[in-house]
């Protein structure tokens, strides 16, 4: 509607999850000619003029109003996941790699017991993932590192940082392979900065290093509570070379989960491997890594990096890929060895489209397994 030149636009949250826009024009008369100064209808008309502005007015408060209330409750309930029982896993971060990509996080998912949170994994991104999923961050009691690979604990600054800015005092435990303890020993010193200008501003009182605490675990049953039970095994993705920094001295973790209801086992990073086969044996989700050698191969000529490499440095990249990462034919033929009901892919590598669903990895990997396979997104709920 249109009353002289004056427009109201309202648009906001209410009408942003409606997909509705609201846009009203109001406006001043226009200024009386010589005539209607001269007629006697002219203050009948201006006092009509002024009830139908103020309807108008009338009706974008109430929109607002409306609108306001709905982003209230919206911003209410996001806070925190209502409490529910039983097992429900959600990936929150499912590129692979070291290197950013539009539209997913690195890796991380959470398991959620019974209202009780576990973290898996905590790659770049997962703060933010954790926000739109309505996670309640500050609750989180217990973090699981598969590996110390930057994709898989980029994240990990941040969501410390933001439990202690919640005013966190209640311990937070991340339990992972050897270097986890050291990772989080450094993370504290880093966060402890802020957290004594925190203190001294009087608006924390317990300092960082008596918050956060990291474990380094061996393999077996590395963790238990009244809602889960995780046991460890070491996988195939660390094979370094003897006399190099990291030879003997940090390993690669795949885990499994189990609660009353569900076994839910994480591959991790891992090429082949008769550990993770049998740890994964009966699961109800097999979350696993997958790689296509022949894709990634491509995808290294496409960008130049592979023409930049010596023969001897083309045949160890490739090496890598094949013995440190697994393929789909090698996930069918684990998951249909060890009774897995439902495969998940994660972790992808880039693709030459940003906008790549990865569907055909699930179909390859359905050749060799006849149960259910699904391709994750972020923030996919199983």
């Amino acid at each position: 509607m249109k009353i002289g030149g004056l427009k109201f636009v309202g648009r906001g949250p209410l009408a942003d999850r409606k997909g509705v826009s609201l846009s009203i024009t109001v406006g001043a008369c226009p200024s009386p000619g010589p005539t209607i100064r001269r007629s006697i209808n002219a203050p009948i008309r201006m006092r009509k003029m002024q009830k139908l502005s103020s309807f108008l007015f009338t009706i974008l408060i109430s929109v607002s109003i409306v609108a306001l209330t709905s982003e209230s409750q919206a911003q209410t309930s996001g806070a925190t996941l209502p409490p529910q029982t039983g097992t429900r896993l959600i990936t929150l971060g499912t590129r692979g790699g070291p290197i950013p990509m539009v539209g997913r996080a690195q890796s991380s998912n959470i398991l959620i017991v019974n209202g009780a949170l576990y973290i898996v994994d905590a790659g770049e991104g997962v703060t933010r993932r954790l926000t739109r999923a309505g996670i309640a961050i500050r609750d989180i009691d217990n973090i699981f590192i598969t590996h110390p690979h930057s994709d898989h604990t980029g994240g990990l600054g941040g969501l410390l940082s933001t439990e202690y800015d919640y005013n966190r005092t209640r311990p937070v435990n991340i339990y992972g392979p050897p270097g986890t303890d050291a990772s989080i020993k450094a993370l504290v010193q880093f966060l402890t900065v802020s957290a004594d200008i925190r203190i001294s501003e009087g608006m924390r009182t317990v300092p960082a290093a008596k918050i956060f605490f990291g474990h380094d675990t061996g393999v077996g049953m590395v963790y238990h509570d009244a809602n889960v039970r995780v046991t460890a095994v070491e996988n195939s993705h660390f094979n370094f070379p003897p006399e190099s920094p990291a030879y003997g001295k940090y390993k690669s973790y795949s885990y499994r989960f189990e609660t009353a209801d569900r076994v839910i086992v994480f591959s991790g990073d891992t090429g082949p491997s008769g550990a993770l086969a049998e740890l994964a044996k009966g699961a109800d989700l097999l979350v696993t890594e997958v790689i296509s050698v022949e894709e990634w191969k491509e995808q290294q000529i496409k960008t130049g990096r592979w023409q930049s490499m010596t023969p001897e440095q083309q045949a160890r990249a490739l090496r890598r890929q094949v013995e440190e990462h697994i393929t789909p034919d090698e996930i069918g033929k684990m998951a249909t060895r060890a009774n897995v009901k439902t495969v998940v892919l994660s972790h992808f590598l880039p693709a030459t489209d940003p906008k790549d669903t990865y569907e055909r990895l699930g179909e390859q990997v359905n050749k060799y397994f006849s149960g259910k396979v699904l391709v994750a997104k972020d923030l996919m709920e199983f």
